[in-house]
């Protein structure tokens, strides 16, 4: 991945560069949120276009010298609408909090109310958190799993909407391994007469290939990453049936919270999406699911607490705290030295700090890319248990880590 980068133009940079490529071919990388993209991605982001000013949207821009600019934006905007079946696309946003920001004031003025997912139960800090602005620019109210089954109750949400009467409801998680049942959310918003944005950052792939159901047509408004499971470059993306909202979004996007978009990222989306389009990309997420199933069904063999059992999706949540009497941030920092990569995570009424956590999430779909089946996963979820149960012998656990380097070389990164 280096091969392109002159060493003696900024060595320092060069060397931290050269490190993490080792770091990311030599470990296992489990952390939910992350994939690696495609050469022609990388490509794309690297591009001229990183030179190019362009406020504005393709056809209405604020700069000239925008038409090749413009060519890529449509294009990725076209993609993506194809992607998901739907009739607008903001492709600008720089992140999935800008688009949730963006989408958000789109919806309601600023201290307006709003409801989303507590952090612990599974959301988002951008659904509402207190040290969000989505928590500082709003009056918000958290809805949280079942204390008991760690799943979404529709019935219990329902009766928190009718006490707090929220203007904008928001649905979708960032730690939540069950199917999101978005009708439901829709009935919610439609008796207290609230908007209803669906974040779907972290199950994007599984919606455009059908396996988790879509919220296009459900929600007013649909955010997402652009990274994670659609494995593209680091950003975000807006999406909408509505023309009036569409309207909305741009003006919120630019110039409410950027300016100059990032058209060199916007054309490594375009890639991306072009690739998501494709029958193998469909294959792809169906072994990311398959992957994550059989991993938390060993992880429940090895007597490891699964929150909910299982998962339905990419991901799935340990309680290491429960099963092994250790934190997360203990069981991540272990992981961590035997190149297994993952994060900690709070789990739903969890007695450990944000910073501890009682959890671990790991998600599938990275290794995936790199070509793990099923029984690649269950090998390192043994791995996983041993490291934990020999923490304290360093040997044992250098003789893990040449497990796991081994067997992440017999899987190369993508070139």
């Amino acid at each position: 991945m280096t091969r392109d980068f002159d060493p003696s133009v900024d060595p320092e940079v060069f060397a931290a560069i050269s490190a993490e490529e080792e770091r990311q071919r030599d470990s296992t990388e489990l952390i939910a949120s992350e994939n690696f993209v495609s050469r022609a991605v990388r490509e794309a982001q690297g591009s001229v276009l990183t030179n190019k000013y362009a406020e504005g949207y393709p056809g209405k821009r604020y700069y000239g010298g925008c038409e090749n600019v413009d060519r890529v934006e449509r294009l990725a905007q076209e993609r993506v609408k194809e992607l998901f079946g739907c009739r607008f696309a903001n492709v600008q946003p720089h992140s999935g909090s800008a688009a949730n920001m963006a989408a958000i004031r789109a919806l309601v003025p600023p201290g307006g109310r709003i409801m989303g997912m507590s952090v612990d139960g599974g959301g988002h800090l951008s659904h509402g958190y207190s040290l969000s602005f989505s928590g500082q620019d709003y009056v918000s109210a958290s809805y949280s799993v079942d204390e008991k089954t760690l799943l979404l109750d529709y019935d219990r949400i329902l009766e928190q909407a009718r006490e707090f009467k929220p203007n904008l409801i928001i649905c979708g998680a960032s730690a939540y391994s069950r199917t999101i049942d978005f009708a439901a959310f829709r009935r919610i918003a439609d008796e207290v007469g609230a908007f209803l944005l669906a974040d779907i950052a972290h199950i994007a792939g599984l919606v455009a290939t059908g396996l988790h159901p879509s919220p296009i047509g459900l929600a007013d408004v649909v955010t997402s990453t652009t990274h994670k499971t659609l494995r593209g470059p680091r950003g975000g993306l807006i999406l909408t049936d509505s023309e009036e909202l569409a309207k909305r979004i741009d003006k919120c996007v630019f110039p409410g919270i950027q300016g100059g978009p990032l058209e060199h990222v916007i054309a490594a989306k375009a890639v991306a999406f072009k690739e998501d389009l494709a029958p193998e990309y469909a294959t792809y997420m169906a072994q990311v699911v398959a992957n994550a199933k059989a991993m938390s069904e060993e992880f429940v063999k090895l007597g490891y607490r699964v929150l909910t059992g299982g998962t339905d999706n990419h991901l799935f949540l340990l309680d290491v705290l429960t099963s092994k009497g250790l934190t997360g941030r203990q069981v991540q920092t272990l992981l961590e030295s035997v190149n297994i990569t993952a994060n900690r995570n709070s789990i739903p009424y969890d007695t450990q700090k944000p910073y501890i956590t009682s959890g671990l999430r790991i998600g599938t779909p990275a290794m995936t890319t790199r070509g793990f089946k099923e029984g690649e996963f269950i090998t390192i979820a043994h791995l996983i248990d041993e490291a934990i149960d020999h923490r304290d012998q360093p040997e044992y656990l250098a003789g893990i880590k040449e497990k796991v380097v081994a067997l992440n070389r017999s899987f190369p990164l993508p070139e």
